[in-house]
């Protein structure tokens, strides 16, 4: 086995696509990726949670067992934006969220308003940066945008109670004592309505359930802290599957649901990591190991997606740029060494071309993993029949052929993207991203 290059992987998966048979027309597109939300959190994928909203588009879909974020939030969002790798954007953590500018990344968003997409962003972008002014979010590709992040001050302000949100350039009046998530909600509901008649794409980086735990708008007075079920954090859960569900009903009542793809997904593994089955998970946020990225995938699009599949072929997060650019019929730019690979014909049923590893990075830490080993950068070898729960360390000098066959395909994988060879792109002053020890 030998890596294709990313730009090749595009081109190899567009033209595997158009040779099958005609795809359906362009989708309306809703991504919703909630934060700090791993698979230990799902009840579909066997966490002790209940979400019976999330369960539902499941069972109506595809969901995805082997989807990888990165491990922490900046980085995972800038893989799906950009459909580039941290080495290359020279987003390697939460501190580098100034590095990427419109001048020097193309952002999913304009390639969508390129093809014609309405476009929109509601909730969390703070990280990325430059979405201050209704022109940055032009820049970007936005049409428009309701979100929660720096003002020009650079106060945060809050993401729940009280909500200080920047629509389309401007502090969102009216929000006193109002709950943030279901302040997003009614902007993306508006959003919907407002161009029902398609194509719209909608970016919905919901702040749930990221921390503060605080109370939603069902919890019980005097809710107790903690994890499991009857605590704040079990409320959170409970409330960002119910908007889920609501968001659909809304589909349903426009008659959109058969025209839209619905796309959730987790932007990196849960605080703690979780249970599945009673059995905890290996890593949760901030981990290299398996917990860390491995995060929840749900597609569903009625009469399309196949109802009831799991599909356990690796996907990678820089893979939501060219999935969407292809179900737009957009064109991808030029010019640009994309490490996304398009899996928009396993949305429609169809065999694609699935990817034989995925690529993970955290600072100065990074892996290859494929569906039986992992790689790491300091050249440790892992045995991943157990993951999520375990990771197994395979010796340099182990005699078994499949341990060494993976050491020297991985070693080959890293080798071709030469991680540590890459310098992170300076920020838009031409100088040193500025440095934020924050976890936000």
């Amino acid at each position: 086995m030998s890596p294709l290059r990313p730009t090749a992987w595009i081109l190899t998966a567009l033209f595997a696509a158009g040779a099958a048979h005609p795809a359906p027309a362009r989708p309306n597109i809703i991504f919703i990726l909630a934060d700090d939300y791993g698979i230990g959190g799902v009840g579909c994928y066997g966490a002790e949670y209940k979400t019976p909203c999330l369960d539902a588009l499941a069972a109506g879909g595809t969901r995805f067992e082997s989807c990888f974020s990165a491990p922490l939030c900046a980085p995972s969002r800038a893989l799906c934006m950009f459909g580039r790798y941290a080495f290359r954007t020279g987003v390697l953590d939460n501190s580098c969220g100034e590095v990427p500018t419109p001048a020097k990344e193309v952002c999913i968003a304009r390639v969508m308003k390129e093809a014609g997409y309405a476009t929109a962003v509601a909730g969390k972008w703070r990280q990325l940066k430059y979405l201050e002014t209704r022109e940055d979010g032009r820049k970007w590709g936005w049409d428009e945008f309701l979100v929660w992040g720096d003002d020009e001050e650079g106060r945060k302000g809050d993401r729940y109670w009280n909500p200080d949100y920047n629509r389309n350039g401007e502090r969102l009046p009216g929000a006193e004592g109002r709950y943030g998530p279901d302040v997003l909600h009614e902007y993306a509901v508006d959003f919907i309505r407002r161009h029902r008649e398609g194509p719209f794409f909608l970016y919905y980086p919901t702040p749930l359930v990221h921390g503060p735990i605080l109370r939603t708008p069902d919890s019980r007075e005097g809710g107790a802290k903690g994890r499991g079920e009857g605590t704040l954090y079990a409320d959170n859960i409970a409330y960002l599957d119910k908007l889920v569900g609501k968001l659909v009903a809304e589909l349903d009542g426009l008659r959109l649901r058969e025209k839209t793809l619905v796309l959730f997904a987790g932007d990196n593994g849960s605080v703690g990591g979780g249970t599945l089955g009673g059995r905890a998970i290996a890593g949760g946020k901030h981990s290299m190991l398996d917990g860390g990225s491995r995060v929840p995938l749900i597609a569903s699009w009625p009469g399309t997606t196949p109802a009831g599949a799991v599909n356990r072929e690796l996907v990678d997060f820089s893979d939501f740029f060219a999935t969407f650019g292809e179900l737009a019929g957009a064109k991808l730019p030029e010019g640009v060494t994309l490490d996304s690979r398009s899996f928009a014909p396993q949305l429609r049923g169809e065999k694609g071309t699935p990817r034989e590893w995925v690529y993970v990075q955290l600072g100065k830490e990074w892996y290859a993993r494929d569906a039986g080993w992992k790689l790491n950068q300091a050249g440790q070898l892992f045995d991943m029949k157990e993951a999520p729960f375990a990771e197994t360390p395979v010796a340099a000098d182990a005699k078994d052929e499949a341990a060494a066959a993976a050491r020297r395909w991985l070693q080959d994988v890293l080798d071709q993207l030469d991680p540590a060879g890459a310098k992170a792109a300076p920020d838009r002053k031409g100088g040193k991203p500025k440095r934020k020890k924050k976890d936000l």
